[in-house]
């Protein structure tokens, strides 16, 4: 993942409000890298997987009931870079 999928995405951005939920995603995995898995960050990658495109399923709301979703990144179109 941090080898390859995200430099490769860092380096060719998708153009669309897909790159707000690469940009979570990739809290997710720099979150779990720094911490591991603990009680109190998972409450946090819950939070972040709320603010993803498909929010969270019913069994997960029911499950984290103090899930407040995290602020979602504001993605602007600026075009599409020459792709020279």
């Amino acid at each position: 993942m941090t080898n390859v999928i995200i430099p490769h995405f860092d380096k060719y951005p998708l153009l669309s409000q897909k790159r707000a939920d690469f940009e979570i995603f990739k809290q997710v995995i720099e979150l779990l890298q720094r911490k591991g898995i603990t009680q109190d960050n998972f409450q946090e990658i819950i939070n972040l997987k709320a603010s993803l495109n498909k929010g969270l399923s019913e069994e997960l709301k029911l499950a984290f009931p103090d899930t407040v979703p995290a602020p979602r990144p504001l993605v602007e179109f600026s075009g599409i870079p020459d792709p020279n």
